[in-house]
């Protein structure tokens, strides 16, 4: 299919309700069918679209519309794109990948979840990390891990409208889509002008304007944020002309003030109302090689209950900042590898313990009543009751 018809499909999907009353059911009935044809291309990142009747797909409504978003408890995923990425997929993509001149690891290295967008928009997951890049024909935004194509079909744009369907069918909720470029792609992949035009062509179409919140630069209201998505800018326009950047919603969080590996980043995302992001994103312990997968299981369960305790216990301005804490971590150049599942789960009778998410059940349930801010998990699905006991610590009815 042409960009050009394409585009006009995407177009035909978004003024569809309108072409119903003015032309007729035909019409009507060919939007459905270009909605239905964008969810099939995304469905390899976004999942087979299912409307959630879960208690937790509309967990949000349960707050009322004045409760400042930076108050507020919400669970998200890391690497959100790499649900699928099992050994077969890396199979299937190796024609592509071949291309790339990348050397490729386990699929173990890269994966951080097992289950689908859709999935865990109906398990309550509000904030997603997604990380792009240009294919190997440097002209469609589709979603890697490192040098790991994540599925050869599904675009940026198709995953997007993902979202705007699941929103159409969950008003209540808010989502918060966090985007960066994703390096090591490729031999000569970069973040140039092409892409950032794509990128800005994405996150300015009829549909995206209608569901991108305009909010810029600060956090608001849930109220204001419902039915929407709040874009979290882990990217620059750094090859645009100035006025791009300027006129892009949501809150921006550079990439080059974002410091690799840090257990204690404070970012300020508005300089004129000095608003600073107090995140956590140590994700390599970098502990003596040949350590237990135990120690650095314990070092970054550190750094992320400290973040969170930053939050809990936050006074004057800080009371209303957000705070932000990547549950996530790796350390693959141990030996033997600790790869993110290991990290996340534990490596059964290796770690009595469990991993980071088994760890964090204890302290979630002594935090009751605390803000902790938007917690971002590997494999957020186990164990089963994670989410939930995250989200009861200040929950104002149990749903």
């Amino acid at each position: 299919m042409s960009r050009l018809v394409y585009s006009a499909t995407l177009a035909l999907f978004s003024l569809g309700s309108t072409l119903a009353y003015s032309y007729g059911s035909s019409q009507s009935q060919l939007a459905e069918l270009a909605l239905e044809k964008v969810l099939t291309d995304a469905s390899p990142i976004f999942g087979v679209y299912q409307d959630g009747k879960k208690p937790t797909s509309t967990w949000m409504k349960n707050y009322p519309d004045d409760t400042p978003i930076v108050h507020m408890n919400i669970p998200g995923v890391h690497d959100t794109q790499t649900w699928n990425y099992s050994l077969a997929t890396q199979q299937a993509l190796d024609h592509i990948t071949a291309l790339d001149g990348e050397q490729m690891f386990p699929p173990e290295f890269f994966r951080c979840q097992e289950k689908p967008i859709i999935s865990m928009l109906n398990d309550g997951i509000r904030a997603f990390d997604l990380r792009y890049a240009f294919d190997i024909t440097n002209s469609t935004l589709v979603f890697y891990h490192s040098q790991a194509l994540q599925s050869e079909t599904a675009t940026l744009e198709d995953v997007l409208f993902g979202y705007y369907q699941w929103l159409d069918d969950h008003p209540s909720e808010a989502v918060f889509v966090s985007l960066m470029y994703e390096g090591s792609t490729a031999i000569h992949a970069q973040n140039d002008a092409a892409v950032q035009h794509e990128l800005v062509r994405t996150l300015t179409t009829d549909a995206a304007m209608k569901y991108l919140n305009p909010v810029k630069d600060h956090l608001g209201t849930l109220g204001a944020a419902r039915g929407k998505i709040t874009l979290f800018r882990r990217f620059d326009l750094d090859q645009l002309p100035a006025s791009y950047t300027a006129e892009m919603p949501g809150l921006h969080f550079s990439p080059s003030n974002w410091t690799d590996n840090d257990p204690h980043i404070e970012l300020v995302y508005n300089t004129k109302e000095h608003l600073t992001a107090y995140i956590e994103d140590f994700y390599d312990t970098n502990a003596p090689i040949g350590s237990p997968a135990s120690l650095s299981i314990h070092w970054k369960y550190n750094a992320t209950t400290a973040n969170f305790l930053r939050a809990a216990h936050a006074t004057g301005a800080k009371k209303d900042s957000l705070f932000w804490s990547f549950c996530s971590s790796e350390y693959t150049s141990n030996i033997p590898p600790e790869t993110p599942k290991i990290q996340a789960l534990g490596n059964g009778t290796l770690t009595p313990l469990g991993g980071v998410n088994q760890q964090l059940i204890p302290f979630f349930k002594s935090m009751k009543g605390k803000r902790l801010g938007i917690a971002m998990f590997d494999f957020y699905d186990q164990p089963s009751d994670l989410v939930q006991t995250f989200l009861d610590i200040q929950a104002p009815s149990h749903y």
